[in-house]
């Protein structure tokens, strides 16, 4: 068990070195001179100026030279400073990332609270109708983005309707406004994200569950009298899960991005939109390290994943 904890560390930490590297690479490789985001549009821009900046902000340093300064940096906690705002990076994101996680954790858990009884009720009722209906919805929840369906709730919630008086924009903090306040600013845009992994998800559970239900074991369950619901609760359920452990895992990173266009629409402070105003800004300082939260977070959630198997199946602990 140490040897394979071990092998797992070595192995997240060589992946947040390529995905930091990769990211402060791109980032240098943008098209632009980042002096001319740096200098305010009336400021000179003679060559003694732009020398100057240069020397300032280390921008003529070869780049590896200027990734191993950032990294030992980065390892500290310090992800430098916003050319534009004068703001720590990483300031910035422990002020925005409450908002962008709890948007994260809602759209995930409404989309399993709705995967699981459609994936068990379609492969309990396989190739009947509530089987093939589930499957027209969760064709419809692949079909349509994320920002269609916010706009969609906006209009129907907002717009036309006043159901619950759900707000379109803006965010109330638990913290100061309490947790219904919050809750009516979150659940649109958490829905609006979570309406493609509710269908991944759902897909996912109902394909392992029809296999499943046909191992030996359930037809033994099924001979000894036990009720369906049991054996579709307690014996079925928990090997079909892996699969789903593992979607639900790359679908949290995805969720995590994916804030960026629906923080948007519904004017959310969080960090996707944070990252496209930097974008818009050509803030280099703050879209590098953003991106680099984000896709460390991602490779943390997947290596966490790793080891929600152990806990779940213990063949692999036997392995």
């Amino acid at each position: 068990m140490g040897k394979m904890i071990g092998q797992r560390v070595v192995r997240l930490i060589a992946t947040l070195l390529a995905v930091t590297f990769l990211t402060f690479l791109l980032t240098a490789l943008l098209p632009g001179d980042p002096v001319n985001a740096i200098l305010p549009p009336d400021a000179p821009r003679d060559q003694a100026t732009v020398d100057r900046i240069r020397a300032e902000f280390n921008l003529d340093d070869p780049l590896l030279v200027r990734y191993g300064s950032w990294l030992a940096n980065a390892v500290t906690g310090d992800l430098g400073k916003s050319y534009i705002t004068d703001q720590q990076v990483t300031e910035a994101i422990k002020q925005r990332i409450p908002i962008t996680f709890e948007l994260t954790a809602l759209a995930a858990f409404f989309a399993l609270l709705l995967a699981v009884p459609v994936g068990i009720l379609g492969a309990y009722r396989e190739g009947r109708f509530a089987d093939k209906s589930s499957s027209a919805m969760v064709q419809v929840g692949l079909s349509v983005p994320p920002f269609i369906v916010g706009i969609f709730l906006i209009w129907l919630f907002t717009v036309k309707t006043s159901f619950l008086g759900l707000p379109s924009t803006g965010w109330n903090r638990i913290t100061t406004d309490g947790l219904w306040e919050n809750l009516r600013t979150a659940v649109l845009p958490a829905f609006a994200l979570s309406l493609a992994p509710l269908a991944y998800f759902s897909r996912l559970l109902r394909s392992d569950m029809v296999g499943t239900l046909k191992e030996d074991f359930v037809l033994s369950a099924r001979a000894k009298g036990l009720k369906n619901r049991y054996i579709l609760g307690r014996h079925a359920l928990r090997p079909s899960s892996l699969s789903l452990v593992t979607i639900v895992g790359i679908q949290l990173g995805i969720l995590l991005s994916g804030t960026v266009v629906i923080e948007q629409i519904f004017a959310l402070p969080g960090l996707g939109s944070r990252l496209l105003n930097a974008i818009y800004q050509r803030d280099i300082v703050m879209i590098q390290g953003i991106t680099v939260f984000i896709a460390t977070m991602y490779v943390l959630i997947n290596t966490a994943v790793d080891f929600i198997y152990l806990a779940i199946d213990p063949r692999i602990r036997k392995r």
